[in-house]
């Protein structure tokens, strides 16, 4: 089974780890899809760290069979080109679970989509929250 996962990976940290691992023991393949300085633009910030770069560390992660990236205009048409199984989102995605479902079945893809509820302890789960214990310091 074909997993996609997608991100920004920003601050790669122990969140996006698990959440890797996680999406990888739901199939065979994972293939990541990062986006865009664009698109994370749009859904964050700027990115301090360039897509290219961004995609290069995300492929050279263990549970990472391939990472693509991602289409600034329409995310769906990445997801429509890989032909996933399953679309793992993470526990603080904010991703509509329904819209998602919705918008894969007008486009005939059969991907189920699996959110990923599990955290490490630590609190070191999200970009943000390290950027603020940064900014403490």
């Amino acid at each position: 089974m074909r997993v996609v996962a997608t991100g920004v990976f920003e601050i790669l940290h122990p969140g996006h780890i698990q959440f890797l691992e996680q999406a990888k023991a739901l199939g065979d393949e994972l293939i990541v899809v990062v986006a865009t300085d664009e698109t994370a633009m749009k859904r964050k910030r700027r990115p301090v760290i360039s897509h290219e770069q961004r995609l290069h560390m995300v492929r050279s992660l263990k549970p990472v069979d391939d990472a693509v990236l991602g289409d600034s205009k329409d995310m769906y048409s990445t997801i429509s080109r890989l032909k996933p199984d399953i679309l793992a989102i993470g526990a603080d995605q904010d991703f509509d679970e329904q819209e998602l479902r919705g918008e894969l079945k007008a486009r005939e893809l059969g991907a189920k989509v699996v959110r990923l509820t599990d955290y490490w302890s630590s609190g070191l789960h999200s970009s943000r929250i390290i950027v603020e214990l940064i900014k403490r310091e």
